[in-house]
């Protein structure tokens, strides 16, 4: 399957800058499969789609302000994504404005020294700092808004706006944005007509987000994410599916999550590392319907829609989106697969 299959093109001006000031007021793209139909309609009122006993799954892992600006000790500045920690100082990472030539370097943030490598495709970044550098990162870290958001000011909104009401858990380097037109006051309006959320946790690191770059899709290799579900949450979706109630996953995420877990076929294994790699053909085992927002071209997530929607079907959609100047990317509109 080549990659090229999976390119659109996105008009100029499309791309959300800033998030809806109200979350649950983005757009929403309805696309039924049966009917192969398409309607609009607005996240408030996602409870029209929704029914009595359906199974709403969501992420609850929270985004850390993973981003940092360092200088160097030649004064010029280095901006620095923090993706997986490894141990209480050491992180790995991914680096702007380095010579290629260059395998080591020291730098400083605030007061605090560190020391990059170069180490393959990432780097890594060991902190001098007494203590866990989770506090350190907190205190002075960027929220990680991705490179088509492209503000020149530093903007507080985002430390709440791209993180879901929800978020419990710290570990993303980036957010579940299919999650981000929830608020609390829609949240307890489904529960009270009877739908069930649960949460699960996957820890968004740089296998959700780096672009695939093999001409070939099925060469391409996820990097493992952290994923945890609860006894609890597993044995509802467990019954959830012998009753065939309706699975709604809310976000790439969730479905790799409990695609991961009900893929093993009688293996089921509730924490670990998942690198699973969902692309047209793939067979769904427990999710039946999707929300999800506007993805990337060549993006692992918009490979994910494509699989649960059909490639064709889901070009028509984003086609339509298009016409009807939907917003797209992080801090864009939603579409809602049934």
């Amino acid at each position: 399957m080549n990659i090229e299959e999976f390119d659109y093109h996105l008009p100029e001006g499309y791309i959300a800058q800033y998030p809806e000031k109200d979350r649950a007021s983005s757009r929403l793209l309805v696309y039924d499969r049966k009917r192969d139909y398409i309607e609009h309609s607005l996240f408030k009122d996602i409870t029209q789609y929704l029914k009595e006993g359906d199974i709403l799954v969501l992420n609850d892992s929270k985004v850390i302000p993973a981003r940092l600006i360092a200088k160097k000790e030649t004064g010029g500045i280095v901006d620095i994504t923090l993706i997986e920690q490894m141990d209480k100082k050491m992180w790995k990472c991914l680096v702007k404005s380095i010579k290629r030539n260059i395998k080591k370097l020291h730098v400083k943030i605030k007061d605090v020294e560190a020391r990059l490598e170069r180490n393959c495709s990432f780097w890594t970044i060991d902190f001098s700092y007494n203590g866990d550098t989770m506090e350190f990162i907190n205190t002075h870290g960027l929220m990680p808004l991705p490179p088509y958001i492209k503000r020149k000011e530093k903007n507080d909104i985002d430390y709440d706006m791209y993180q879901t009401v929800y978020a419990q858990y710290a570990g993303s380097v980036a957010a579940p944005t299919a999650g981000l037109h929830f608020t609390e006051d829609l949240l307890n309006k489904i529960n009270k007509m009877g739908v069930k959320i649960v949460k699960v946790t996957l820890h968004i690191g740089i296998g959700t987000f780096l672009l695939i770059k093999e001409k070939n899709v099925e060469e391409h290799k996820m990097h493992g994410e952290y994923y945890k579900v609860s006894p609890l949450t597993f044995e509802i979706l467990k019954r959830a599916k012998q009753e065939r109630k309706r699975v709604i996953a809310c976000g790439t995420s969730a479905v790799r999550t409990i695609e991961s877990i009900f893929s093993r076929k009688g293996d089921f294994q509730l924490e670990g590392y998942t690198d699973i790699f969902i692309y047209p053909g793939y067979r769904f085992n427990i999710v039946d319907a999707l929300i999800t927002n506007f993805h990337l071209p060549r993006s692992t997530p918009l490979m994910l829609v494509a699989a649960f929607t059909g490639k064709e079907n889901l070009l028509k959609c984003y086609k339509e989106a298009i016409e009807k100047k939907y917003r797209f990317y992080s801090y864009g509109d939603a579409m809602f697969v049934v």
